[in-house]
């Protein structure tokens, strides 16, 4: 996979030289390249932004920059031999990142990222490479930091660690919160390992009972457990064709009920009484 990052501060992208991105693009699995904005500017000043038409507080990054940034990106990218880029554009106004997402992305050969600062860029920017290629407006979180870099790295390593032989294990994601299939929905739970004793605390007695079938279906109500506690939206917008017996009188005992007038029917809602201290 390509990924080719412009931005004004290169420097915040220096942690993709470390940890599992680090070692795939050491290994020739993740081709990165850093592009200062500021090198497509042709003032004295280096300006990169301007101030809104119709008004209004802040900046936004100018046409001419991004414009040629992107051209020169993509030029150098179809050079080398890469093809089917995608634009990534992290904003707050996009849709959310999700673990389905990021393995749509994962499945693109080049990927192309544009964190901006100040109010954003210029929509017509985006406006002009969505005609050339698939575009994605993502948010990371219902929040606003002061520049998409951050984004960017959290994109990267969600993307990456799901890369063919970047994992050590190809099957440690598999059971990840939010992973395609069984727990594409829910959270996972909990997760101990040696020694069995800590400080009085010990690990569930399942865990160690080597009884395969048992310990399934253990981290199977703790991650209903875990889900319905800390993200029960997820748990309501849930097909329930997803759940099956056990899980049903798992989540019976956690508080909720299907509702049989709810959309898809018989999805589940948390009821006001009966619900486990």
């Amino acid at each position: 996979m390509r990924l080719d990052v412009v931005t004004i501060f290169p420097e915040y992208l220096e942690p993709l030289n470390v940890s599992l991105v680090g070692k795939a693009r050491a290994r020739g699995q993740l081709n990165v390249h850093v592009h200062d904005l500021r090198a497509w500017t042709y003032d004295r000043h280096n300006t990169v932004d301007d101030t809104p038409y119709g008004g209004g507080p802040g900046m936004v990054m100018k046409t001419d920059p991004w414009g040629d940034a992107l051209d020169s990106a993509l030029a150098d990218g179809y050079e080398t031999g890469s093809h089917a880029p995608a634009l990534i554009v992290p904003t707050p106004s996009g849709r959310p990142f999700t673990q389905e997402l990021a393995v749509e992305l994962s499945e693109r050969p080049w990927l192309i990222f544009t964190p901006a600062r100040y109010e954003g860029i210029d929509r017509r920017v985006i406006d002009e490479y969505a005609t050339r290629m698939p575009v994605h407006e993502v948010s990371i979180g219902d929040y606003v930091l002061a520049g998409g870099e951050a984004a960017v790295l959290v994109i990267t390593e969600a993307v990456a660690r799901l890369l063919p032989g970047v994992l050590g294990n190809a099957e440690s994601h598999r059971d990840d919160s939010f992973a395609p299939g069984a727990m594409a929905n829910l959270l996972e739970g909990p997760v101990y390992t040696k020694p069995p004793e800590w400080r009085g605390r010990d690990i569930p007695d399942v865990l160690l009972s080597g009884h395969h079938g048992k310990i399934a279906r253990w981290r199977r109500d703790e991650a209903l457990r875990r889900t319905t506690a800390n993200r029960p939206d997820l748990i309501e917008r849930c097909d329930p064709k997803a759940f099956d017996k056990k899980d049903r009188e798992m989540l019976s005992i956690l508080g909720w009920a299907p509702d049989p007038e709810g959309e898809p029917y018989g999805r589940f809602w948390r009821r006001t009484e009966g619900v486990e201290e």
